[in-house]
């Protein structure tokens, strides 16, 4: 539900009955042109989209005295496809809101001999990060080591593209199935057994690594357990679905309501022919020829529950679908947003913890002490209430109960000033500035 939904109107049409069922006695060409009309209304994927940015407003940030260097130089180019460490985070963000789960494969290129530093710089070796999806994992198993609960495990289903060795010009997506266990690697892939000329899965490659463990970390939307998670917005996927249906109805009944139906009574067996100038007689006393047309009422109700529909979705959904009339204090802004931030909050800072551990399976695999960690936004409450607050912390600044450095660097996080500035740069500034000018009298010399 969820894959379509995010797919759009040309997913949802091509899940077919799945998402909008065929009504009773309903013909089959009817069916097919009610659903080749139906348009989504994308409340889940846009709030999906919405939610997940609300983390990755500012650059991801961390302490170069932390993370070493080897590790800063991969950030801009984290996964070995262009994609720089922000960037892949959001993703991730993302596909956890979605789907409730997610991982991030710490991959190294496989060696045919052991190299040294220099020969893996020159042949660009290196590990990088690898986002692997909810729909691609398969199967684990797990246990405890140490008190930490540890994959021994992990299948998922990935796709690689290879070029035809029969045509140079023509490109092959093929799907694989990836099974890692603690120092080794399997390939499988879908093949013709020779003997009896069935397709079956068979080994394709295998190898050993360097670490005898599966560095990977899984992410959590809403976390229920290990590799365990729950789409935090799955009830507002399942309204979307609804009003996927109750629009598709209230499109039918629009196309047969506009159409008004000409009805006629004893008016003979003769031809008749309806138009400007034509006159329809008939002997009968009774005879009657009108048209019929919908009163409106049945679709004025189904335009209020769809009305319903989106508000509730947008009450589940993201702040920013909210509709909020009329003006509202600090207080009930504060009070609006704790809740709704507070689920997202915690989603970050398990996101970060994820990230802590891919970084330190990277250190691992660079022989690195520590791979550090970085620093993901989660601060909303200071973004919604900005200005509001900002006018609370001059004020602490004035009655001198808050510092010139404390003043700056709550006014940035605010995002009221430009996030690259840094305190020490603008204190120079501030006394390369002139004095301020003031109306007092210059003092007597004498």
């Amino acid at each position: 539900m969820i894959t379509a939904l995010l797919g759009g109107t040309a997913a949802m049409r091509l899940a077919g009955k799945t998402f909008l069922p065929r009504w009773p006695n309903e013909e089959d060409a009817f069916y097919k042109n009610r659903l080749a009309v139906a348009t989504l209304f994308p409340a889940f994927s846009r709030t999906v989209e919405v939610l997940s940015g609300k983390p990755f407003p500012r650059p991801v940030t961390w302490d170069e005295k932390v993370v070493p260097a080897r590790i800063r130089e991969m950030f801009t180019d984290i996964d070995l496809q262009g994609t720089n460490l922000h960037s892949f985070l959001a993703d991730i963000c993302e596909e956890a809101m979605a789907y409730g789960l997610c991982g991030i494969l710490v991959e190294h290129p496989p060696a045919d001999k052991s190299l040294s530093l220099a020969e893996e710089r020159q042949r660009g070796l290196r590990p990088y990060f690898v986002k692997v999806a909810a729909n691609s994992l398969l199967d684990y198993d797990s246990e405890r080591v140490n008190g930490q609960e540890t994959f021994t495990l992990l299948r998922f289903v990935e796709t690689v593209s290879e070029r035809d060795p029969e045509n140079e010009f023509s490109v092959k997506d093929i799907e694989q199935v990836r099974v890692l266990s603690p120092g080794r690697w399997r390939v499988y892939r879908e093949k013709r057994n020779e003997t009896t000329g069935a397709v079956e899965w068979q080994m394709h490659e295998e190898g050993t690594t360097s670490l005898k463990k599966i560095t990977f970390v899984p992410v959590y939307g809403d976390k229920r357990g290990f590799m365990n998670g729950r789409p935090p917005l799955a009830e507002l996927a399942w309204l979307n679905v609804e009003h996927w249906q109750s629009r598709s109805d209230q499109q039918t009944i629009l196309h047969v309501a506009r159409v008004p139906v000409l009805f006629g009574k004893k008016l003979g067996d003769a031809p008749i022919s309806v138009g400007a100038a034509s006159a329809i007689m008939s002997e009968e006393d009774d005879a009657d020829l009108r048209y019929v047309e919908h009163t409106g009422k049945a679709i004025e109700a189904w335009r209020t529950d769809i009305l319903d529909l989106e508000e509730k979705m947008r009450q589940i959904g993201a702040e920013l679908l909210v509709i909020k009339p009329g003006h509202r204090t600090v207080v009930q802004t504060l009070a609006d947003n704790e809740a709704g931030t507070s689920a997202l909050q915690r989603m970050v800072c398990d996101l970060t913890d994820a990230t802590r551990l891919a970084l330190q399976y990277l250190a691992e695999w660079t022989g690195e002490a520590s791979g550090g960690h970085v620093t993901i936004f989660s601060d909303f409450g200071a973004t919604t209430l900005a200005e509001a607050s900002a006018d609370f912390l001059v004020g602490m600044h004035k009655a001198r109960a808050l510092s010139d450095e404390t003043l700056f660097n709550e006014i940035q996080r605010r995002g009221l000033i430009n996030s690259e500035l840094r305190w020490t740069d603008e204190q120079g500034r501030i006394r390369a500035m002139p004095p301020p000018v003031t109306d007092k009298p210059a003092p007597d010399p004498a």
